[in-house]
């Protein structure tokens, strides 16, 4: 009986055991996911950090992290978002714009970087030796760990004030601390001010005790004070965008970057060749505008206006080579000619073909000349592009770094490219129509044509082939599809985006239309040896298609062939039926580099056009004007037409690159 008992009791707890754990693990899950709702407590509002603790706004901390909302005047998208039958797919404008906040880093000086935490002190402290190398102990103000957990870590801007001022000097620093903690009073002024003198009233002014000048032999001291305000708990939301948030230093007495204003006086007083050196700050979050989609007008028209070597520098520049007054300098004038052409074109894009920095150690700090040589550019609200030439570089700042400067600017359009493509730069940009459809009509492809050359024979840089690779690669891929030419808009566009009618049988003749690319355009700066080559001859006219001033100065391209025309530029047809008589994506190629060369000259279909030079900074010849190419694309993209505009408004040279009226292509 007793055995009997046991076998049942084993029996039951076999079955049991299996049932009772899956039971339990069940009730389990459903406490963890559906009936378990914790209670906020104390913990919510804190982060952990290497500020230990930081009180952050519970409301912040959400599963996006940090964010916040920031007009952005001026930005526009171009998505594919449903509009009122009366508005332009491109007219549309982002009020707003997310930005995760929190993974800004507080210990990094990045003052591209739109950040709305506050700073909470400042310091200035002078080293004899370049604190990049030094230990931090050793030029960083003083500070402890409690006082890191809650101002912050010192951060170094890095400009040093003193880099005009000689060897002796030293190296002058201004150091700030940034916390996102809401109970730490935050700075919501800046002033200079020389020895003896105080703010009025005093109440909540510091002084940073080390002079802005020290180290400079027989300068009169000036003193950094900022004011502490309310805590970030406590400020409104629009005393919060008077915060300072950013400070850096400028040189030049240039206006500073996009978003920043100078404080007075100058820290270094410039004299014979040295430049003012200023400290300039940010208040609030101030976002760049942005360019509208490249689009063509109503009436199928889109314009270029092509700026060749600016040689710009951190000082006003020294006008070369002309007859003009000059006494404002060169970079000053120019600036003043280049916005009257701009009122006068009116483009619709503006691209800069490279040699925007002068180099040849003038334009050591790049973010001083960049902010200078858009400037009137974007002042038009115009968008506008930009390649690298062989004297952007010289001074010792990376293409990279210059590529991430200009693409903060407004209305900036350019674009870093791929890694993994020789040099910094390679970018294409479409245009495309004004109708709903938004078909592509241009292609504009800009590439990085290189400095200079290791090896003394090939002085000037010459194209690598994973250049003309991408090059291919891109007109080649899917990025750039065919469409039926000539291009007809949509007019049906009070029918809704759905439904498409643009090119049916009624609006081409059979024999006139065609599959292929749109027409293309290629910048760069240095020329390719095929410029120089021999031109077409026209086959109506018996005359060699090479229109414009040249001859004037020695060849500008490299001593060795990369092969970007044959293996690249040759390759790329508009399509690849033999229908359409082979012929050529790339229409026209845009260089700078030779400043008193001008022409348009086709070499085997394609034309080679000069620039000339458009800047007084930039040697030139005496009786040659400064000029300005511009190409005018109409018919939405079928005729290209091309001429130079003079400083002295004059026309010269307009002539019919492709399109109807244009000198027949070489037969293949």
């Amino acid at each position: 009986m007793a055995v009997s008992f046991l076998c049942c009791f084993r029996g039951i707890r076999k079955v049991c055991l299996p049932v009772t754990t899956v039971v339990g693990f069940s009730f389990l899950l459903t406490w963890i996911f559906i009936l378990y709702q914790p209670t906020p407590g104390p913990g919510i509002i804190q982060r952990l950090g290497w500020q230990a603790w930081e009180s952050v706004d519970p409301q912040g901390a959400s599963s996006t992290g940090n964010t916040d909302t920031v007009s952005n005047e001026g930005s526009h998208s171009g998505g594919n978002v449903d509009l009122p039958s009366d508005v332009d797919w491109w007219n549309v404008s982002t009020t707003q714009e997310n930005i995760d906040y929190g993974s800004f880093p507080l210990d990094t000086w990045n003052p591209l970087l739109p950040h709305n935490t506050g700073l909470s002190e400042l310091a200035v402290a002078r080293c004899v030796v370049n604190p990049e190398v030094a230990p931090p102990s050793l030029c960083f103000p003083h500070s402890t760990s409690e006082q890191d957990a809650i101002k912050g870590k010192w951060v170094r801007v890095e400009p040093n004030l003193n880099m005009e001022a000689g060897f002796v000097s030293g190296y002058l620093h201004i150091y700030y601390r940034r916390t996102r903690r809401q109970d730490v009073n935050l700075i919501t002024d800046i002033k200079l001010l020389p020895d003896k003198e105080e703010p009025f009233p005093l109440e909540n002014w510091k002084k940073a005790e080390t002079s802005l000048r020290s180290g400079v032999i027989s300068a009169p001291p000036l003193f950094l004070w900022y004011r502490l305000g309310k805590t970030a708990s406590e400020m409104t939301p629009e005393e919060k965008k008077n915060i300072i948030t950013e400070i850096d230093i400028d040189f030049g007495d240039d206006d500073p970057w996009y978003g920043f204003e100078k404080l007075q006086p100058p820290t270094t007083i410039g004299h014979n060749r040295i430049q003012d050196a200023f400290v300039v700050i940010r208040r609030g979050v101030k976002l760049p505008p942005r360019a509208p989609p490249l689009h063509f007008s109503r009436d199928g028209k889109f314009k270029v206006l092509q700026v060749a070597d600016l040689h710009f520098s951190v000082s006003p520049g020294v006008c070369r080579d002309t007859e003009i007054e000059c006494t404002s300098g060169g970079d000053n004038v120019t600036m003043t000619l280049l916005s009257r052409i701009l009122e006068i074109e009116k483009p619709d894009l503006v691209v800069f073909t490279g040699d925007q920095l002068n180099g040849q150690g003038t334009s050591w700090d790049p973010m001083s000349v960049l902010a200078k040589f858009a400037k009137v550019v974007y002042r038009h609200k115009l968008p506008w592009a930009a390649v690298f030439g062989n004297h952007d570089e010289e001074d010792g700042v990376s293409k990279e770094a210059q590529m991430m400067l200009m693409k903060a600017l407004p209305y900036s359009v350019v674009d870093r490219g791929p890694k993994d493509v020789h040099g910094v730069g390679n970018y294409v940009l479409k245009v495309k129509s004004a109708d709903p459809s938004k078909t592509q009509l241009l292609t504009l492809y800009f590439l990085d044509s290189g400095s200079y050359s290791k090896g003394w024979l090939d002085w000037f840089g010459f194209f690598n082939p994973t250049e003309y690779d991408y090059f291919r690669e891109a007109s080649e891929s899917a990025s750039i599809s065919q469409i039926e030419r000539p291009f007809h808009p949509d007019t049906a566009k009070d029918l809704g985006h759905n439904f498409q009618v643009r090119q049916g049988e009624d609006q081409l003749a059979p024999n006139n239309r065609r599959l292929a690319k749109p027409n293309a355009l290629m910048f760069f700066h240095i020329p390719l040896p095929e410029a120089y080559s021999t031109p077409d001859i026209d086959p109506q006219s018996k005359k060699p298609l090479d229109v414009g001033t040249h001859g004037q100065e020695k060849p500008g391209n490299a001593k060795k062939n990369g092969g970007m025309f044959e293996n690249g530029i040759l390759r790329a047809m508009e399509s690849d039926h033999t229908g359409n008589g082979r012929a050529l994506e790339v229409k026209a190629i845009g260089n700078g580099h030779c400043h008193i060369t001008e022409n348009c000259r086709r070499v085997k279909g394609v034309w080679f056009c000069f620039g000339g030079g458009s800047s007084y900074s930039g040697y030139g010849k005496i009786g040659f004007d400064r000029r300005f190419r511009v190409y005018e694309i109409s018919d939405y993209g079928e005729t290209i037409k091309t001429w130079k505009r003079t400083e002295h408004d004059d026309i010269v040279d307009e002539m019919i690159l492709a399109g109807t009226g244009a000198a027949p292509l070489p037969s293949v």
